[in-house]
């Protein structure tokens, strides 16, 4: 598996309170146990109507683009793959599929900018990041949120582990369709999406999740050159 993993400096990140040790689910600080239990409340509602809305708003061309891979490279047009959830929990994500078929017949591979394995009409889908929206149904399941790290498989959870101290720590919380790190930069290696997987955690609140959504909206409408 050729994965580059560059050494992240864990002291200062330990310095910035990023990297503290997430010994519950339930641990990231918020005020008090009632402003969380009230915050997990707001952002399940937000989740709930948000992808409601998005499922209704995108549903014509989330079927244009399901007819465009169909007819570029044929079934399927979903793809299917086990990542953790909250506690680690598996769950199924979708994903319009992007690559070939035996994209990893040699195994789990971390996938590139430019991608060799990546169909015509993948490639345009991954760059507007239009590939994901099928996981607005994650969403409506509960299995994710709007905002939230994004959700890893388990062999990647192992493998960065090793390599990055506190990378699990982001199974403290529910993944996300978008988070903190994707609006920072959409190709960042592991131990920078960490450092601000970690940033979010220890600082959510409804507001932030707001904020990451709207730079989430005015990353796919003007591009993100990070």
């Amino acid at each position: 598996m050729d994965v580059v993993l560059q050494e992240v400096n864990i002291e200062k990140c330990a310095q910035m309170g990023l990297l503290r040790p997430c010994a519950k689910p339930d641990a990231a600080p918020l005020a008090s146990a009632a402003a969380e239990e009230a915050y997990e409340r707001c952002k399940r509602v937000l989740d709930v109507i948000g992808a409601l809305f998005g499922l209704i708003v995108l549903m014509l061309p989330m079927c244009a683009i399901a007819l465009l891979i169909l007819a570029g490279d044929g079934a399927p047009v979903l793809f299917r793959q086990e990542r953790l959830g909250k506690d680690g929990v598996p769950f199924t994500l979708y994903k319009f599929r992007t690559m070939r078929p035996d994209a990893e017949k040699d195994g789990p591979q971390w996938a590139e900018r430019d991608d060799p394995r990546a169909t015509a009409i993948g490639r345009r889908l991954r760059a507007s990041h239009l590939d994901e929206l099928p996981q607005l149904i994650n969403v409506l399941r509960g299995e994710m949120s709007l905002v939230g790290p994004r959700p890893e498989r388990a062999c990647f959870y192992r493998l960065f582990d090793e390599a990055i101290e506190g990378f699990h720590n982001r199974l403290c919380v529910q993944p996300g369709l978008t988070g903190w790190a994707q609006v920072h930069g959409s190709m960042l290696l592991p131990q920078e999406k960490i450092v601000y997987d970690m940033e979010y955690i220890n600082r959510r609140c409804l507001r932030m999740d707001i904020r990451c959504l709207a730079m989430t909206v005015k990353t796919l409408l003007c591009g993100n050159e990070t």
